[in-house]
């Protein structure tokens, strides 16, 4: 299955429209992301692994797709420099390194994407993931962002091998 999220934050799945979040300053052809950037590639990216949070989820996630708890110590390598970069970590790391395990929620449920990770340039984008949206919907760093209910939803439909599009419009 195809996913799609557009850069105006529709998001289709399975015919219905839901709201989504992408990167804060818009969207860039997927070879000319860049490390901190803010912007969302666009290209299409395999749904590569769900993380979540045992203590919100304790049994998992319902999901087709492999499943990883999450750890307090977890982190995701964004050192364009580092040997680790665009990789898990654990923390502390002695690189920036972004924590996994968030006190604001937005990574109690992961979708790791498959952008620039086989293998990863350096300062191509990292951490580039399918996680929970913020109240209002605010930009991203350049992940896709959707409400609990839906992104539980799209994990429900998912299948290993699919994929997220992101769009233009």
């Amino acid at each position: 299955m195809l996913f799609r999220a557009h850069a105006d934050g529709r998001f289709e799945l399975e015919g219905r429209i839901l709201r989504c979040a992408i990167g804060k300053a818009g969207v860039i052809a997927g070879g000319d992301k860049r490390e901190g950037d803010n912007k969302s590639p666009l290209g299409t990216w395999v749904l590569r692994e769900v993380r979540y949070r045992p203590d919100v989820y304790p049994d998992g996630p319902t999901t087709a797709l492999p499943v990883r708890a999450t750890r307090p110590e977890d982190g995701w390598c964004d050192a364009p420099g580092d040997p680790n970069y665009n990789r898990p970590v654990a923390l502390p790391y002695p690189a920036s390194a972004e924590r996994m395990w968030r006190d604001d929620h937005v990574y109690d449920l992961v979708v790791i994407l498959g952008h620039n990770d086989d293998p990863p340039v350096p300062g191509l984008g990292s951490a580039i993931f399918m996680h929970l949206a913020r109240d209002g919907y605010p930009g991203t760093e350049g992940c896709v962002a959707l409400a609990r209910s839906d992104i539980e939803a799209v994990l429900a439909a998912a299948k290993p091998g699919d994929a997220i599009e992101i769009v233009a419009n």
